[in-house]
């Protein structure tokens, strides 16, 4: 499978654009790049707070949700995000459920799954953070970037890349993980 780009200077939120993107068009999958949101969201209407240089990129693609249950999704968009943020940090990476990643009990990157319907099919739509240079000053929750544990120069472009092959290669097997019980 191959996930259409499409790559924005400022948008209000990914998400958004997914869904528009969904709704509007026969794209049965892409990723959304953008370089600043305006309006970007957490789980229960949360804000997340967007900061230049860090990554705000959406995945969406076709998903029948009879094969496996939100809660697994969530924990399987947090494994792949985790083992692509473990290619640039040696520090232990801990999912915090049911969807931030924490690097030293701070928090690199979260995670906002949606679904829509059009027509009679599901779209998974994943919302992934990352601070990769910047990390907001958030009360009571403490952040980190991944500049501050990497070991690499940190390339923006080679993450997405890489996020996008580890999520090309996934989605395809996931029925077949599915009935061969490994999901």
């Amino acid at each position: 499978m191959i996930l259409k780009k499409f790559v924005y200077k400022n948008v209000n939120s990914t998400n958004d654009i997914a869904i528009k993107i969904i709704k509007n068009s026969n794209n049965k999958s892409g990723m959304i790049i953008a370089d600043k949101q305006k309006k970007g969201r957490g789980r229960y209407g949360k804000k997340w707070i967007s900061l230049k240089g860090n990554i705000l990129v959406t995945i969406f693609f076709n998903f029948d949700k009879n094969s496996l249950s939100l809660k697994k999704m969530t924990y399987i968009n947090c494994f792949l995000t985790k083992k692509l943020l473990l290619l640039y940090c040696k520090k232990k990476i801990s999912i915090k459920p049911p969807n931030d990643l924490l690097v030293n009990k701070k928090k690199i990157s979260g995670i906002l799954q949606e679904i829509i319907k059009k027509n009679k099919e599901t779209y998974m739509i994943v919302g992934i953070g990352i601070n990769i240079v910047k990390n907001p000053n958030i009360t009571n929750y403490p952040t980190t970037n991944l500049s501050e544990f990497s070991k690499k120069k940190i390339n923006k472009n080679e993450i997405i890349l890489r996020l996008k092959k580890i999520y090309e290669k996934f989605i395809p097997k996931l029925t077949s993980y599915k009935s061969m019980g490994i999901l």
